[in-house]
């Protein structure tokens, strides 16, 4: 249970209409380099975020629908609020190098680094591959590596030139957009694999943001899926992150 809440929460984006749907034998052969220009040029570029969503979770065991309210700087600090039928029940404040939260169900806590996320999703996060996951880029700097292109099921794919020793990883690619859709990372020798599946991607205040997002992380007989599902959003707006650990609360052990 308190797992099912961390990870849950540890987690959160946006919304508005869908992306156009392109058919397979419309899309033209591009190569990986213009691929990631393209890519780079569609960036969110907005500051100041803040939004409702829905999340949903399920696991080893499934937990009812909660409520969040996000509100973020960009490369700074990350803030969820979360509720159910209105009542605040955790709090969670993410900066570059400290990972705070708290639920009130079980008064558990935890103040530490990224390990508690990297070892339920199996692999390594940090602040900007959280804030990357709620912003709808990748979770790798494209521009860092070499890639091969290709034209799979209506999508650009793109996979690293030099294979990594620790893991297989294949970015995909909307020819509407040129924003992330989808993102695998594999690792066949832990038999973990995560996918990042993300919902159609909406101009708002001429910023692409995505509807939300579905996590599916798979391994050692486990299988965990959160369903972010964004309700409103805002850009550039006055934010304040509140937040007091309580005192007497249990603190969440690492395995």
């Amino acid at each position: 249970m308190k797992k099912a809440w961390v990870l849950t929460l540890a987690l959160a984006v946006l919304f508005s209409c869908k992306s156009a749907k392109v058919d397979d034998s419309e899309i033209s052969y591009l190569p990986a380099r213009a691929l990631v220009k393209k890519n780079k040029q569609a960036s969110f570029s907005q500051e100041r975020i803040k939004a409702t969503m829905s999340i949903k979770y399920r696991g080893s065991q499934e937990l009812p629908n909660i409520s969040a309210s996000l509100r973020m700087v960009k490369d700074s600090i990350i803030w969820i609020n979360f509720s159910k039928l209105g009542f605040p029940i955790a709090k969670l404040r993410i900066t570059k190098n400290e990972v705070e939260f708290y639920e009130k169900i079980s008064k558990t806590s935890f103040r530490g680094n990224f390990q508690l996320i990297s070892q339920w999703l199996g692999t390594d996060f940090d602040f900007v591959k959280v804030q990357n996951l709620f912003l709808g880029e990748s979770l790798l700097n494209l521009e860092r590596d070499k890639y091969v292109s290709s034209v799979v099921n209506n999508q650009y794919e793109l996979q690293p030139k030099r294979r990594n020793p620790m893991f297989d990883i294949y970015f995909y690619l909307d020819p509407s957009t040129y924003k992330i859709s989808k993102e695998e990372l594999r690792q066949p020798e832990k038999d973990q694999n995560l996918t990042i599946l993300y919902r159609d991607f909406d101009k708002i205040s001429e910023s692409l943001f995505p509807k939300g997002f579905l996590i599916t992380a798979v391994g050692q007989q486990k299988r965990t899926v959160i369903d972010v599902v964004y309700k409103s959003v805002q850009f550039d707006v006055p934010l304040k992150f509140p937040f007091q650990m309580p005192e007497g609360y249990r603190n969440i052990e690492l395995e």
